[in-house]
């Protein structure tokens, strides 16, 4: 019954537009808030307040790289999340016009 549980507040989560449209991104790499909010057009808070969800959900973690803090997805052990991801657009060229070393 937990995992149902853990599974349908995953799954609430993903309902929301900004927060499917960040692990779309992330399933391309680690990024950082600066280069989300970029990504999004969106407030450094906005983007913040979503990311905590997705990391109290144990969706996505934090690693970090001198002042920054990058994000990167944190579902292995979720193959349902990686049906739902399998099935999102790619947002690679999107990413890819990022500079990769925007935040260091």
């Amino acid at each position: 019954m937990q995992e149902i549980h853990e599974m349908a507040e995953q799954f609430k989560l993903l309902g929301d537009k900004t927060r499917l449209t960040m692990l779309a991104l992330l399933k391309e790499r680690a990024l950082c808030v600066y280069e989300i909010v970029e990504l999004l057009d969106t407030s450094q808070p906005n983007a913040s307040q979503h990311l905590r969800k997705l990391k109290d959900a144990g969706l996505v973690i934090e690693t970090r790289k001198g002042q920054w803090i990058y994000y990167s997805l944190n579902v292995e052990n979720k193959p349902y999340i990686h049906a739902v991801l399998s099935h999102i657009p790619s947002l690679k060229e999107k990413t890819d016009q990022m500079n990769n070393n925007c935040c260091e």
